[in-house]
């Protein structure tokens, strides 16, 4: 990712995947995308026609990474914040994103709502192949920042990831994959609320660099599979010695592969 000079209202335009699509995002307010959005975007490893629900979008960089890198997703973008939802669509409008726009849409919505409510921001039931999330990843405890966009964007409710992984369901295939990133201490929120909805979830730990903690944790899941739930391989992100990408993390942040699950979908969905 490559940041460019902000223009007067403090926005910057982002490069990611080298170039291959930008990004509009505010400078000092909200909440800004980079690696996560990118290795988010990375769970997405369907070949041919895909729908994909990119839930609590911001200004659309994960959704974006999907499109850059398949040709034949179509994602639509969710998001409640109406001046992030703003950002999304003007990501979408950009001259540097017209390869892609086509197959972007943008939904202004609450990913809690339920029921017919939620089906009347267009979120309608068993419609995207794909679902993915990075959701607030904050304890309300924790200490708050002033920006109330990013403070919206970063504190979480007891019931996050049930409430998110509840709409998620909901709108994903029968056989549709579930992706997310969080952190590793919401593991046992993550599997609670798959429960009966998504199964077959694998893990994965990510760390900064091979002698540092885990930050953050990947999880995929299959609406309706009935297979257990398996721990992969850590991904690190930086080698001891440095600052700079390793390959395959470089690899995966930049569009350049996809990092696919081990055991797979038990049912293939496409779109025609």
């Amino acid at each position: 990712m490559s940041s460019e000079k902000p223009d007067a209202r403090g926005e910057t335009l982002d490069a990611f995947h080298r170039g291959n699509f930008h990004v509009l995002q505010p400078k000092g307010e909200g909440h800004r995308s980079g690696v996560d959005a990118m290795l988010l975007a990375s769970l997405v490893a369907e070949e041919g026609p895909i729908t994909v629900a990119d839930l609590g979008a911001g200004a659309g960089a994960a959704g974006l990474a999907v499109a850059s890198r398949l040709p034949g997703a179509k994602v639509t973008l969710v998001e409640r914040s109406a001046l992030m939802a703003d950002y999304a669509r003007r990501s979408v409008a950009l001259a540097e994103n017209a390869h892609l726009a086509e197959r972007l849409s943008v939904i202004e919505a609450d990913v809690t709502l339920t029921g017919r409510a939620r089906v009347a921001t267009g979120l309608i039931d068993d419609s995207f192949a794909h679902v993915i999330m990075n959701p607030p990843f904050n304890n309300a405890g924790d200490r708050t920042t002033p920006d109330r966009l990013k403070a919206e964007a970063h504190a979480m409710t007891d019931d996050l990831f049930e409430t998110w992984i509840r709409t998620a369901c909901a709108i994903t295939m029968p056989g549709g994959q579930l992706s997310l990133i969080a952190r590793p201490e919401s593991v046992s929120d993550i599997v609670a609320a798959c429960g009966k909805r998504f199964g077959g979830i694998e893990m994965t730990l990510i760390h900064p660099r091979p002698d540092a903690d885990a930050t953050r944790i990947l999880v995929t899941g299959i609406k309706g599979s009935k297979a257990r739930l398996a721990f992969r391989a850590p991904l690190f992100l930086h080698g001891e010695d440095g600052h700079a990408f390793l390959e395959r993390a470089d690899d995966l942040s930049n569009g350049r592969m996809a990092y696919h699950r081990r055991i797979g979908r038990q049912t293939r969905v496409t779109v025609i």
